[in-house]
């Protein structure tokens, strides 16, 4: 399997590994990363053997920050669907296997876009998870307006899309949005856990489960308006002039347009 560096693939038994490895970096991803990831989780589908997986990250800081600012704002603001050219699609939508995550540290913009297309979460205690898009003139194109207010409460979802706040792993808990939150040193341990009480059951049984669960969401609808109106807000003035208030340190001077 081609795979980047900084996206590890582990196999262990029936389960599967996928650790995201750019912890100098706060795992920010990047286009290979992205393209990585979907490459780890096709293999996973693909193969009989592998029955649930496990998406986690390198280090405890952070599970991961988002897109890699750097190559994300000039892509996305130019058109570039970073490799997601088929706007019904999301990451992982067609990924009908169990897939465990396990947050250790900040999961936040693109980190948590990855999260929501995830089945059982387990977070570390020192968590946190966060949209800020729209404090840079942005907004969350991965499927978060979609997916996230079928997952938590309206109000807390509308309080991470509109006020780029963010809440931690407690709060995420109490809301519906986690399964568990553990001391950190528990973390993968306790993923394990829930990856090999899923692979007690029949894996014909858990993948079917799963696939009528997501397909009966309709969710390609949503994803289809998302992509359509998130275009919109990439070409405006305020989209040019968030990231690069961002860069220089200093609150943007939106003008709406």
């Amino acid at each position: 399997m081609d795979l980047p560096p900084t996206i590890r693939f582990e196999k262990r038994g029936h389960i599967a590994i996928v650790t995201i490895a750019r912890p100098d970096a706060m795992n920010a991803l990047t286009k290979d990363m992205l393209l990585g990831l979907d490459r780890a989780f096709a293999a996973i589908e693909a193969d009989p053997e592998l029955w649930v997986s496990i998406l986690t990250a390198e280090g405890d800081r952070a599970f991961c920050c988002g897109m890699d600012l750097k190559e994300a704002i000039p892509a996305m603001t130019s058109g570039d669907s970073l490799g997601y050219d088929d706007p019904t699609k999301r990451q992982f939508s067609d990924v009908f296997k169990p897939i465990i995550a396990a947050i250790n540290g900040l999961c936040i913009a693109g980190g948590l876009e990855t999260v929501v297309h995830t089945d059982i979460r387990i977070a570390a205690e020192h968590a946190r998870f966060g949209l800020g898009e729209v404090r840079w003139g942005l907004v969350p194109a991965g499927g978060s307006h979609v997916r996230l207010p079928q997952q938590m409460p309206w109000p807390v979802a509308m309080q991470l899309l509109l006020t780029g706040e963010q809440i931690d792993a407690q709060r995420a808990y109490e809301v519906g949005f986690l399964n568990e939150v553990v001391p950190k040193e528990q973390l993968l341990a306790r993923a394990l856990e829930w990856a090999e009480k899923i692979c007690r059951n029949g894996p014909l049984a858990v993948r079917t489960a799963k696939e009528i669960a997501v397909r009966a969401l309709g969710l390609e609808r949503g994803f289809v308006l998302e992509k359509a109106l998130a275009a919109k807000v990439f070409a405006s003035e305020d989209a040019q002039e968030g990231p690069r208030a961002f860069a220089e340190k200093r609150p943007p001077r939106f003008r709406g347009r």
